[in-house]
């Protein structure tokens, strides 16, 4: 008879309070007509502002610090689109000289590590998952 009295008995609800009506719109200034920016120029918005300096073959470039790289900057090295990333993190009164100076690949390396350790990020190596202490069972 228990389980039946359990399985009978509903849970019992109250009512909810009755919503009230929205509060009314505060009246405010109009607000301005922005201008849609393009992606390219919202970025670089965003990043206005928060550079760090790195070296580059002994040239003193101002880039965005690595821990705000968007994943997409990221994407293009990965590609070798080495151009599209450098304007992506590059302050754009610098991206002329970064041009001009044209790093090898060891130059490029030692300018990320310099732009990392001014701004106070590890690079760090992942060592992918840890694997597992327990062992498996053979059968």
């Amino acid at each position: 008879m228990a389980a039946n009295a359990r399985t009978a008995a509903r849970k019992k609800t109250t009512a909810r309070p009755p919503r009230q009506a929205a509060p009314a719109a505060r009246e405010t200034e109009p607000e301005e007509d922005f201008e849609d920016d393009d992606a390219a120029a919202a970025q670089e918005a965003e990043a206005e502002g928060h550079f760090v300096t790195a070296l580059l073959a002994d040239e003193e470039i101002r880039v965005v610090p690595p821990g705000a790289w968007r994943q997409s900057w990221q994407s293009y090295l990965r590609q070798g689109l080495f151009e599209a990333f450098a304007e992506a993190i590059v302050h754009p009164e610098d991206l002329e000289l970064y041009f001009e100076v044209d790093p090898t690949n060891d130059e490029f390396e030692a300018f990320v590590e310099d732009a990392m350790a001014r701004s106070g990020e590890s690079q760090g190596k992942s060592r992918g998952p840890n694997r597992s202490t327990r062992r498996t069972r053979k059968r």
